[in-house]
């Protein structure tokens, strides 16, 4: 069992600065910048809190990693993760924390990342729930492109190219889809769960994630279309009368 390193020994800039927020902000202060950071008591050297002048940019964070010299930024919005992203470069973080902070939209703050930012979801200021889903279909579809797992690509595509299912929440956990009909309910219990095989195997369909399989089918379509075939009536009732915009 491996020992978690000494952060100062693993981080001694940082050390010398007494806490990663100072050391944020000293490095801000090269680059002529300040920045809304504090201090974490518990885990001065490993973490930093980020405060927004945004009242729904909450759980703003910036994490050293344990066993490896890295930082991830993490950003929040009514919930959910908006902006995630590391970098060995502890300098290339103040201009993302900035515009985070100070209410960039998304689309600038990816573009000041000098290291990859993912920015998949949109944010919605009133949490109305067509926005939601089809912001968190963005961000699915963002994020299986980017996955290296063609299989698992094809069926969030396949999904999302139907209608019917389009207008429900999709949450994904280990590679499986599911759906619900609210973002205020993640997790209950789905009319259908989907594995993704990596490279060779079936599509498997159950009807929540861990029970028995129903079908195996061997295309990304055959699965979507028994999706289709299993939504409850009342389900397809209610999103009809919530329809997203097309993402």
């Amino acid at each position: 069992m491996s020992r978690e390193p000494d952060p100062a020994v693993l981080y001694p800039d940082v050390a010398a600065h007494g806490s990663l927020a100072a050391a944020l902000q000293a490095a801000a202060a090269d680059q002529g910048l300040s920045l809304p950071l504090a201090v974490t008591p518990s885990n001065p050297l490993r973490h930093a809190t980020i405060t927004s002048v945004v009242p729904q940019r909450h759980s703003s964070y910036v994490l050293a990693h344990q066993y490896e010299r890295s930082w991830t930024i993490w950003g929040s919005f009514n919930d959910r993760l908006m902006i995630c992203g590391s970098t060995t470069d502890l300098r290339a973080l103040p201009q993302v924390i900035r515009g985070w902070a100070e209410g960039a939209g998304l689309d600038e703050i990816r573009q000041a990342a000098t290291f990859d930012l993912l920015t998949g979801r949109f944010e919605v200021p009133d949490n109305n729930p067509a926005d939601v889903i089809t912001s968190e279909w963005q961000s699915l579809l963002k994020d299986a492109d980017g996955a290296d797992w063609p299989e698992y690509q094809a069926l969030i595509e396949a999904a999302h190219a139907e209608p019917k299912l389009r207008r429900l929440y999709p949450y994904t956990g280990h590679w499986t889809l599911g759906f619900t009909h609210t973002p205020d309910y993640l997790f209950t219990p789905s009319f259908v769960s989907i594995d993704s095989p990596l490279g060779t195997g079936d599509y498997t369909i159950r009807e929540w994630w861990n029970g028995p399989a129903l079908h195996q089918v061997a295309t990304a379509a055959e699965a979507i279309a028994i999706a289709v075939d299993r939504i409850p009536a009342d389900l397809l009732q209610t999103s009809s009368e919530n329809p997203v915009r097309d993402s």
